[in-house]
């Protein structure tokens, strides 16, 4: 087996003693036994760097504070890294002692941070108007539905679990503007429409080919839903929905007609 070789010698000629663990002299960057290890013992050739002091008083070091009026002093330097003055440990802080350096910094700090709030507060607002609509929408539906529940017209059959509640905004030629009505849940758009308009007593010509279809239109959009749409989906719809106890609006389209131009010229009416 090969001899492993650990350790140093000694450098003193007359010891040379063979060391596991050797000190090396901070100074001279000799090596050195347990014995020899210390300046004296191996008569050591470099001098100790001796620190030049700043302030002597006495015997003693001191560094004087650089704040105005300050007379304060510490045995060890505390050195501001903007400025390079020696400070008090009362006055370290750049705020403490007026830090010329920090003084051009605070106007861009501040300027930076007002940008930066002024980013989150727009990526806020950006985001509750998305919600703001249709939040309002269901607040005002729930409202409504109270005061529909009350004067609603509809087949007094069907069950309270399956009736669904509008004020349906009825079109430009009828004399009455709005009438509050409920229908099944279950219906088609289809058959809402043709029971509203049975309920309203509005001419419905939707079998007459060349005629202009009576349709069904959201509140908002003015989008004309098809006749075979469910009631049930359009309630459950994820962008946008119809409320119970929300606002329909019922109007003759031609039959290329894909919905109203202005809802406000019927929601406005009453």
């Amino acid at each position: 087996m090969a001899e492993i070789d650990i350790g140093k010698h000694c450098q003193i000629d007359s010891c040379c003693q063979k060391d596991f663990l050797p000190f090396v002299c901070d100074l001279c960057s000799g090596v050195f036994c347990l014995e020899h290890r210390s300046r004296e013992a191996h008569s050591c050739s470099e001098e100790p760097v001796k620190r030049v002091s700043q302030n002597t008083v006495g015997s003693s070091t001191s560094f004087p504070c650089s704040f105005q009026d300050c007379t304060g002093k510490e045995l060890l330097p505390v050195i501001c890294s903007q400025c390079g003055k020696h400070f008090c440990l009362a006055h370290r802080h750049q705020d403490d002692h007026k830090c010329e350096k920090l003084e051009v910094q605070k106007p861009r700090m501040a300027a930076t941070k007002e940008l930066v709030q002024k980013i989150v507060e727009s990526k806020d607002i950006s985001k509750s108007k998305g919600r703001k609509g249709a939040k309002n929408s269901a607040t005002a539906a729930k409202v409504a539905l109270m005061k529909l529940k009350l004067h609603a017209a509809g087949d007094k059959a069907l069950p309270q679990t399956e009736r669904t509640y509008f004020q349906v905004y009825l079109p430009k030629e009828s004399k009455d503007s709005s009438q509050p009505m409920f229908f099944c849940s279950k219906w088609s758009v289809g058959k809402v429409v043709d029971y509203a308009a049975s309920l309203a007593g509005l001419k419905n010509n939707n079998n007459v080919l060349t005629a202009k279809k009576l349709r069904l239109c959201h509140p908002q959009t003015g989008e004309a839903f098809r006749m075979d749409d469910a009631l049930l989906s359009l309630l459950a719809h994820q962008v946008s929905p119809l409320y119970n106890g929300g606002n329909v609006i019922l109007e003759y389209l031609d039959n290329e007609g894909s919905g109203l131009e202005n809802v406000t010229d019927y929601i406005t009416q009453t």
